[in-house]
């Protein structure tokens, strides 16, 4: 079985990306599988620009394929804030401006960055409650060349309370219109179907192959 790690210490990304790509046959590992990797400074400006920092200086530390991944909700009412500092959303000092910020420190909790969330739009309106999920996700081969890149996106708006245990981030808090439950109520195989990191790995999907072939 042929083996693809995804640039990430979250098992439970890994574990989403295992789900799309079983029928072909790839093991998918994530960082947590090695004991050495690098700590990749996340110092872009876009996910796009992230994930391909990720995918390309890992690739080469490891020698592996590797898939760099970025991703993080985007709320209207915020001015797309958290964005890219999705993760971290609960560590940064008081106000939205993110700029002079030192973002080299661990991650927030889920917890604590959908109570900082839940905060900041406090009473705002349903209707105004509007947000999307983005994820950015680029394929580099051993050297670090990157050889494909995609985007994936996902729309809904978020509650005044987390519902639901499944998934991980602000998924309790975030309602897919269409089903009018959030990402934490969902069955993961519908999950797989409508997130934005399936969408962004099904664009991917054609380089993934030609790697493997």
């Amino acid at each position: 079985m042929k083996t693809l790690v995804l640039g990430t210490n979250n098992k439970k990304k890994g574990i989403e990306l295992a789900e799309l790509l079983s029928p072909y046959r790839i093991e998918v590992k994530t960082l947590a599988d090695f004991d050495k990797k690098l700590d990749v400074t996340e110092d872009g400006k876009t996910f796009l620009e992230n994930a391909r920092k990720k995918a390309s200086e890992q690739a080469a530390f490891l020698n592996a394929w590797v898939i760099g991944e970025d991703s993080g909700l985007c709320v209207n009412a915020l001015d797309g804030a958290p964005g890219i500092y999705s993760a971290r959303f609960a560590s940064l000092s008081d106000g939205l401006d993110c700029s002079g910020q030192d973002f080299s420190g661990k991650n927030a909790s889920d917890g604590a960055n959908n109570q900082r969330l839940l905060e900041l739009l406090n009473d705002t309106a349903w209707e105004k409650r509007t947000a999307h999920y983005t994820c950015a996700a680029v394929l580099s081969d051993p050297s670090g060349t990157i050889r494909g890149e995609s985007e994936g996106c996902c729309r809904g708006i978020i509650r005044f309370e987390p519902s639901g245990s499944g998934g991980f981030g602000y998924d309790p808090l975030f309602e897919i219109a269409e089903y009018h439950r959030t990402f934490g109520e969902i069955s993961a195989a519908i999950k797989r179907t409508i997130s934005h990191r399936a969408g962004a790995i099904r664009k991917l999907m054609p380089h993934i192959l030609a790697a493997y072939a």
